[in-house]
């Protein structure tokens, strides 16, 4: 018997209602769809070869069991990945072979499609997969980078934005969803991901200052604040 499908939190974007899991996963119930992004997947090989810091490699690994177990959960139709899915253009030619098998296993059965990104421009033709700069599905626009200015019912990722609160005495950090109601910008799934703090000016042309909110991961939850409650990094 399929395990139930996990609590997800409401959110109703452009007219449609989609959940944020605290995975850091968007789920479309309406069409059977999940939306990670920023897997960056094979990054510690890419690193090591580039800079020769050597990283332990397991971050792929890491990465896929996560969206492996999403994807047995919600048994989707359709898998989005908003870009950045591999951290270079050569990625998918340094995974092990047994990498490959999990990810082709999970694409068996349903659309998969990569956004391609600004690390990922190109995606290997060995890869199975559709392939978009950016994708339109009913009323929702899903891309890799943000634009500037209002963009109703767009869902991104990019920024791997992350929030920051203090609570009871305590300073808490965490990756976080982002959202003003037009747009969402969804936190970096990959395990190797740093978080940029949605205080931080990049992200003053995509939302109005403190006209937004953030929805923090937890364990097993989601932690909403508003944009006035959240402490930029000194």
């Amino acid at each position: 018997m399929r395990q139930p499908i996990p609590v997800c939190h409401d959110l109703s974007l452009a007219r449609e209602l989609v959940g944020l899991h605290d995975s850091g996963a968007m789920w479309w119930p309406e069409e059977r769809t999940l939306v990670v992004s920023d897997l960056h997947l094979e990054k510690a090989a890419s690193i090591a070869k580039s800079k020769g810091l050597m990283l332990p490699p397991y971050d792929t690994a890491a990465t896929l069991e996560k969206l492996a177990t999403l994807v047995d959960l919600f048994d989707p139709r359709r898998v989005i990945c908003l870009g950045d899915s591999f951290h270079d253009c050569d990625s998918s030619e340094r995974m092990p072979a047994a990498y490959l098998a999990m990810l082709t296993t999970m694409q068996l059965g349903r659309e998969w499609i990569w956004i391609t990104g600004n690390h990922d421009p190109k995606i290997a033709c060995h890869i199975q997969g559709e392939r978009y700069n950016e994708l339109s599905l009913n009323s929702l626009n899903f891309r890799h980078e943000p634009k500037q200015g209002v963009e109703r019912g767009e869902i991104c990722g990019h920024l791997h934005p992350a929030a920051k609160v203090r609570r009871m005495g305590r300073t808490i950090r965490r990756f976080c969803f982002a959202t003003n109601g037009n747009r969402l910008i969804l936190p970096a799934f990959g395990a190797l991901t740093g978080g940029l703090n949605v205080m931080d000016k990049a992200f003053s042309d995509i939302f109005e200052a403190r006209r937004f909110s953030v929805f923090m991961l937890g364990n097993g939850r989601l932690f909403p604040f508003t944009a006035s409650k959240l402490l930029a990094d000194k």
